[in-house]
């Protein structure tokens, strides 16, 4: 019978969520769990795990497309015994109103005539889990797909554009006779290549066997560029002259609906139509997930909560120092260290003494809803825009452990790979300008929360010390806070107790 999967809710609400890449095509055979899509909310990218075991009878929308929560994302045919979904947004189709259907009974036909050179892979035993979050099969495996027919349009393009555009060298013999495997490579690397208008299918050809790199796509992109070589992609394909010009950003065919494969409706780079605007001096990029979020975030912030900013520069020598005693610790080994992670314990201990900054207005409830925990937020700078993943009760946690979890948070921050749930609950905020070189700025305050730090950089500076004219180490901070929760005097006393952990890290020892 034929099953329809809809999108489901992925987490806090959001409405949609735009197809980052399709994982399987049509004819693949699935496992139960086996990730078929990635797809962007306004917070983070998320893996899709089927809900079936079967096989992919249609995809509803096309990599780029913005999909609403509940919609059709793609069907499945499934067998009696798999056919009831316990994953929320699984909605089986009727098995009395598919069969009745003459472009059911076409689709059965065209399955039941083609040529079958796989064996259906058996499924785990297991159960679907939360879509985004479901285990991968047992054999870790990815989707087997049905090689296409030789000769056919989209096969015959992919071996001229590697002839062209990769080594000879290092081509596969076999990929003249048989459909290319899915190219193996991590989310950044799988954004770069979409930048450039790079086919990762025919970058795998160039490296078999190895996972694709951002080296080997850069590499591929500048030998297209030099040779004049037009990649076939197998995604939405962006065209230019020059692969690195994001003024050649082509939006994503919407053309590409279930029914026909990825490969077969991309259209030849000649015919791919124009991506901006009349004026060539001008590109038109659609405000979509992280951006649209943490723009509508800033503009609710800025306009709902009275900002104000102040500043305090001081020396931190004290602190560099302790910094670089502990990099010559052997049992901190493995551990990253550094100012952000001082800068955070300090906030933490700081927060205790000033409870209004770590706080939020209820106007629905007319209420100042006090925190007795702190959820830290540490702004993270990603490809797809400003993320803030959450520490949570960070004021617990020893300085080794908080400086592991910043560092680990900011890595699946880069990655794409931040739970929507890790992006919320937060109480404070840290951003870290310093990292771009910058003194300081006012930055806006993330909605909810009473308070947010910039850490600027820090600068070899002549400082007074101890009446003296002396090379110091110096670096500015700068508090934003909400002025209904807390007084000028509030905002500074908190940052003359981070100040002081900062001149002098024992001062920590006696804050409580």
């Amino acid at each position: 019978m034929i099953a329809e999967f809809l999108l489901p809710d992925l987490g806090e609400g959001l409405p949609e969520a735009e197809i980052v890449q399709w994982l399987v095509d049509e004819g693949d055979e699935v496992s139960l769990n086996q990730t078929i899509a990635e797809v962007e909310t306004a917070k983070a990218v998320v893996e899709i795990p089927s809900p079936y075991a079967g096989t992919v009878r249609g995809l509803h929308a096309a990599a780029g497309d913005v999909v609403a929560v509940g919609s059709p994302l793609v069907s499945f045919a499934v067998g009696e015994a798999d056919a009831a979904p316990t994953t929320p947004g699984a909605v089986p189709g009727s098995a009395e109103s598919a069969a009745d259907t003459p472009a059911a009974d076409d689709a059965e036909r065209r399955v039941a005539d083609e040529p079958r050179t796989t064996e259906r892979e058996s499924a785990p035993a297991a159960t679907p889990n939360l879509v985004g979050y479901g285990a991968a099969p047992a054999s870790g495996a990815r989707p087997r797909r049905r090689p296409r027919a030789a000769g056919t349009t989209a096969t015959a393009e992919i071996e001229h554009a590697v002839h062209r555009s990769a080594p000879h060298d290092v081509v596969p013999a076999a990929a003249a006779d048989s459909a290319p495997e899915r190219p193996r490579s991590t989310p950044p690397v799988r954004k770069l290549a979409k930048d450039l208008g790079v086919d990762l299918v025919l970058v795998a050809a160039a490296h078999p066997g190895d996972l694709v790199t951002r080296a080997h796509v850069e590499e591929f992109a500048a030998r297209a560029a030099s040779t004049g070589a037009t990649s076939v992609a197998s995604t939405p394909a962006r065209a230019s002259a020059d692969p690195f010009s994001l003024a050649s950003t082509v939006p994503p065919a919407e053309a590409s609906r279930a029914g026909s494969s990825r490969a077969d409706t991309v259209p030849p780079a000649s015919t791919v139509p124009p991506a901006v605007s009349s004026d060539p001096r001008t590109t038109r990029t659609p405000i979509r997930g992280v951006r649209k979020h943490t723009a509508a975030a800033m503009v609710r912030s800025a306009f709902t909560a009275p900002h104000a900013t102040t500043f305090l520069t001081l020396d931190v020598t004290a602190t560099t120092e302790l910094l670089a005693s502990l990099k010559t610790d052997r049992a901190l080994d493995g551990h990253r260290i550094g100012v952000l992670a001082i800068v955070a314990k300090a906030v933490c201990l700081a927060l205790g003494r000033t409870p209004a900054l770590n706080a939020r207005w209820d106007e629905e409830a007319g209420e100042i809803v006090e925190h007795h925990f702190v959820n830290l937020g540490i702004a993270a700078a990603t490809d797809r825009g400003l993320v803030v993943p959450v520490v949570r009760d960070a004021d617990a946690l020893p300085l080794v452990d908080l400086a592991d979890a910043i560092a680990e948070l900011a890595g699946t921050a880069r990655a794409g790979r931040t739970a929507p749930a890790d992006m919320t609950g937060g109480t404070f905020s840290i951003t870290n300008v310093g990292v771009f070189g910058v003194d300081a700025g006012t930055p806006i305050l993330n909605p909810g929360e009473a308070g947010i730090l910039a850490v600027g950089a820090v600068r070899r500076t002549p400082w007074e010390h101890h009446g003296e004219i002396a090379l110091r180490d110096v670096l500015t901070l700068s508090l934003s806070f909400d002025h209904r929760l807390v007084d000028g005097a509030e905002a500074a006393r908190f940052l003359t107790d981070v100040a002081g952990v900062l001149r002098e890290p024992g001062r920590a020892m006696l804050l409580r």
